[in-house]
């Protein structure tokens, strides 16, 4: 028998519904592909919502639900609900923009607004973290809710792991990033910044907290760069003896840790990611005056944001594609001159979309610089272990699905698992554990998810909303921002303009109904339908899961069952239910919340 509440009453004696249904489960996985592509499930059309009414205090809790930090990611966000979105499918328009909507949520919030929060009792059980980053904060934040004591132990002066020390601040404010982690802890974490978990001089054995706590999380990150392959360097040296070359990791950190750093005029940053990018901004604003970024394959292929290449292209650096350093040429003195490259082609598909890349024998080339700044990734770190832990084959933390590793009380979160990820995927997969970790200190389950079902009188949106176009971001100007290095490029949507992008949303939680006993198979709906979203239907396709599949459409009339409203075809315009004479059509919102158990 399920645990979840069937039936509620709501205060207009309509029922607000509760389910663990797999029909309703699997309907809101497949039609709000917005959320399902978040890793924190943020619940996106709820928050947007929110901002189309002017409730920014609502759209702002409603993503602290999900993803802890919304004035953070609604900046640095890889955005995978974006490439999702309905919206952006063809023939609908540019995507709604999700994340500069999250953003606004948390600037245009009420000065005074209060957060609230969903506590519960002490639990008398302690925890203990080991890194302040985004999967330590998430989970201690998660942890201190559900009653426990949480203490995080951070090697770094201030917590926040790369938001801090990795993400320059002309795109995190460190005065936004602050607040949002203060926010994330004040319920009673203590923070333990300046202190290393080791087996050096100085540093807590992890043997000690896991005699002192009852679970230790492991939330260590991705904490060293990768070692640049080159020929005949086959531990990856030479990259430490030749000088004004540096991994634009170790660069971006000791910047941030407060060391002085400079560039040359010709900067040349090897790099596809978030981080090569970041360098490569950074050198632009520390005088860089020809600034490029190297490539294996094509631009098309870098998994960063459209944005994020369009900025670094306004501020005049090159993406240069296709090449993969094999040599450094240095001087006499031991300085870079220049780096060697050979020439690729694009080979076959990754099982992550992009391509291949081929070495083309014999087309060496090379390109003359004054500093380099490698930027291919970063990779985790297992020194601060005292007790040999099972890896996957990656080298990371190889945990169960609640995230427990091989070593009782012991879990891992984060990039410690997943290897080097992004921010959002970092939050959602600590959340996951801390609620691993709630199950195994407690013997139980405390909290399940459930889908909400919550009547609707009428349609939420005027199809005229489906003509806006996608409002921009403003940003500083070029040169201004350049000249003053830390100064935020995008400024975010004011009141105004984020209304109007929220208008956009489809507002994909919202289920459009037919109801066959009072239907009448007049075709009104479908007559009046701008897409081809309702369907004449003999049967749907049962899932092995028990949920729903595709529809069984026929254009017999003998055949038909049931006019049907394809949820994953509707632009919830309301048509279909303003022209229906028998009423036959309702709309509900469904979502889903974590319920206590």
């Amino acid at each position: 028998m399920s645990d979840v509440p069937q039936t509620v009453r709501g205060e207009k004696s309509s029922e607000v519904l509760y389910s663990d249904d797999p029909r309703d489960i699997g309907w809101v996985q497949r039609n709000i592909p917005c959320q399902t592509a978040c890793p924190a499930s943020t619940n996106i059309p709820a928050y947007i919502w929110a901002i189309s009414d002017g409730d920014y205090g609502r759209a702002y809790e409603i993503n602290r639900e999900a993803n802890v930090l919304p004035g953070v990611l609604g900046r640095i966000c890889s955005r995978p609900c974006e490439s999702k979105c309905r919206h952006g499918w063809p023939g609908n328009g540019e995507p709604v923009s999700i994340c500069s909507l999250k953003r606004s949520a948390a600037d245009l919030k009420h000065a005074g607004h209060r957060i609230t929060e969903n506590l519960y009792t002490p639990s008398g059980k302690r925890v203990a973290i080991i890194g302040a980053g985004p999967a330590g904060v998430a989970a201690a934040h998660d942890l201190s809710m559900l009653g426990h004591d949480v203490t995080i132990f951070e090697r770094e002066t201030e917590p926040g792991g790369m938001l801090r020390y990795g993400i320059p601040e002309f795109r995190l404010p460190r005065d936004i990033l602050k607040i949002e982690l203060h926010n994330a802890l004040r319920l009673g974490v203590e923070l333990k910044a300046g202190v290393s978990i080791g087996n050096g001089p100085g540093e807590i054995p992890l043997a000690t907290l896991r005699a002192e706590y009852d679970a230790v999380l492991l939330a260590t990150g991705c904490a060293a760069a990768i070692d640049l392959p080159l020929d005949d360097d086959e531990f990856g040296e030479k990259i430490k003896r030749v000088g004004n070359a540096e991994y634009g990791f170790d660069f971006l950190l000791a910047m941030h840790r407060g060391e002085p750093k400079k560039v040359g005029k010709r900067v040349a940053v090897v790099g596809a990611g978030f981080t090569a990018l970041d360098c490569a901004r950074v050198a632009r604003r520390l005088g860089g005056e020809e600034v490029t970024i190297h490539i294996r394959t094509g631009e098309e292929y870098i998994p960063v944001t459209k944005e994020e290449i369009h900025e670094c292209k306004r501020e005049d650096i090159r993406f240069l594609g296709l090449r993969t350093p094999v040599d450094l040429i240095t001087d006499e003195k031991g300085d870079l001159k220049a780096v060697r490259f050979v020439q690729n082609r694009l080979g076959g598909w990754r099982d992550n979309g992009r391509r291949k890349a081929v070495p083309i024998p014999g087309s060496e080339f090379e390109i003359e610089c004054d500093t380099l700044l490698i930027a291919i990734g970063q990779r985790t770190v297992h020194d601060f272990l005292d007790t040999p832990m099972k890896l996957d084959r990656w080298d990371n933390a190889a945990v169960d699905p609640s995230g427990l590793t091989s070593l009782e009380g012991v879990f891992a979160a984060g990039d410690y698992v997943a290897g080097a990820s992004t921010v959002i995927e970092a939050i959602g997969h600590a959340r996951k554990v801390a609620a691993g970790i709630d199950r195994w200190l407690m013997g139980r389950t405390r909290r399940v998810r459930a889908v909400k079902t919550t009547p609707i009188e009428g349609p939420q949106r005027e199809r005229a909303f489906d003509f806006i176009a996608r409002q921009h971001v403003p940003v500083t100007d070029i040169a201004h921002r350049c000249s003053r290095g830390n100064e935020e490029v995008e400024t975010g949507y004011d009141g105004p303009l984020a209304g109007k992008e929220s208008k956009r949303c489809y507002l994909c939680n919202l289920a459009y109904q037919i109801d066959p006993d009072n239907c009448i198979f007049c075709r009104a709906c479908i007559d009046v339908a701008p897409k081809n979203c309702i369907k004449m239907v003999d049967g749907v396709e049962i899932q092995s899961d028990g949920s729903y599949g595709s529809l069984k459409e026929t254009s017999e009339w003998n055949r038909v069952g049931a006019i049907w409203i394809d949820n994953n075809e509707c632009i919830r315009c309301g048509a279909c239910f303003e022209v229906c004479p028998t009423r036959c059509i309702s709309i509900v919102r469904k979502e889903f919340v974590t319920l206590d158990v």
